[in-house]
């Protein structure tokens, strides 16, 4: 028999321009290069402008002096204090009540996805009737709503709510007790983190004795007391090294404790009541998709139904429940932006507004909060990406 020709042997090469492969790369080489000349001219055409106005660029600005106060604060700040500080203000900020947004929404959400499935008719409507309320109101208008409706509206300093003669709400916010660490207070952090790593051992033990024997100990509550009662022994034994500075009224204003702006009540209740709606409809629908099959047989073991719920149910549904809630998580430290409309001192609202204005860096200012919305975003969905794939591997 013979050879069978070649594909080069069977008809003339095509033209250069007919080539698929060829043609593609060269629309890919023009592609990248009109990118490339866009770019360019927006840089030279930026660079022009800015010298136009006498605007320098850099990041010099961040060591003069910003020359303006905040409100709130977590580290030592004045206005005799430098950009680079009011940067650092308005992240700290915005980690707090993202931070505690996350948390708050995260348990409402659970507790009210959970009672949407409840039996109980009145619970479940009335779970049901709060993720419809709060789901579909903006949260803009939320936000007005908690800060202009209810905490604007509380009474003046002189005629405070008082709970218990130690905390106090009034129209400037929430009064709390500060504590003042004394000398042997570090006993009980370090107690704390004893009884913590205890209770992680002990629960590793038990879940091993249990699958070895089949016999169980009530870890989580004894976990609950050690972690609770060894601090307390601790600072006991060491006569309570603590004291509490109590705010007090002092002309028209309260001083000492901890004061809590309303700015930040109300961001906070927002967010964390918004996001638990979605949050909510979310463990719901993990809920729903374990096969009912796992509930009567959990049910058949003759299991409590809160045993069933904790060891059966949830972590089963956690696989379907932590990819949607990433996107809620993320949501919410986006949303906390929205914070610039009713003065809370976040990133946005210090840094790119305030500062913004005051340094006309517009392209430095801008770029560095963009970097810090983008540094978290991809933080924590590395973080939860991290813990869905380690969920999947322990019920493999």
């Amino acid at each position: 028999m013979s050879a069978r020709p070649k594909a080069s042997q069977i008809g003339p090469k095509p033209p250069f321009w007919r080539d698929p492969a060829k043609r593609a790369l060269i629309f890919q080489v023009l592609l990248v290069a009109a990118v490339i000349a866009s770019l360019l001219y927006i840089i030279g055409n930026t660079q022009d402008n800015l010298a136009a106005r006498g605007i320098t660029t850099g990041f010099g600005f961040l060591n003069n002096t910003a020359g303006f106060g905040i409100v709130q604060s977590l580290v030592d700040y004045s206005s005799q204090s430098t950009y680079g500080r009011t940067f650092l203000v308005g992240l700290l900020n915005t980690l707090l009540v993202g931070g505690l947004g996350v948390l708050a929404a995260t348990i409402i959400g659970f507790i009210v996805g959970i009672a949407r499935l409840s039996p109980n008719w009145l619970i479940a409507r009335l779970a049901n009737a709060y993720i419809e309320i709060f789901r579909n109101i903006p949260l803009l208008l939320q936000i007005f709503f908690w800060y202009f409706a209810v905490l604007r509206a509380m009474p003046s300093a002189r005629d405070s709510l008082a709970f218990g003669e130690v905390v106090f709400l009034n129209v400037r916010g929430l009064y709390l007790p500060e504590p003042l660490f004394e000398s042997g207070f570090g006993l009980i952090p370090l107690a704390f983190g004893v009884a913590i790593a205890a209770s992680i051992a002990l629960v590793i033990w038990n879940k091993r004795r249990h699958e070895a024997t089949g016999k169980r100990l009530p870890a989580g509550w004894i976990s609950l007391g050690l972690i609770l009662g060894l601090p307390l022994l601790v600072l006991v034994a060491t006569g309570v090294p603590v004291t509490w500075d109590v705010p007090e009224l002092r002309g028209f204003n309260f001083r000492g404790g901890i004061t809590v702006i309303p700015e930040f009540l109300a961001l906070w209740l927002a967010l964390s009541i918004y996001t638990a709606s979605y949050i909510a409809e979310i463990v719901r629908s993990g809920i729903q998709a374990i096969s009912h099959g796992q509930t009567e047989a959990a049910q058949a073991l003759s299991l409590p139904q809160g045993m069933v719920l904790r060891l059966v149910i949830i972590p089963q549904a956690m696989r379907v429940i932590i990819p949607p809630l990433t996107s809620q998580y993320l949501n919410l430290i986006k949303n906390s932006s929205l914070a610039t409309a009713i003065g809370y001192p976040d990133l946005v609202s210090v840094f790119a507004g305030t500062t913004l204005n005051q340094t006309g860096q517009a392209i430095e200012v801008i770029a560095m909060t963009m970097a810090v919305y983008l540094s978290i975003s991809l933080s924590v969905s590395l973080f939860m990406n991290w813990y869905n794939a380690r969920m999947a591997l322990v019920e493999r």
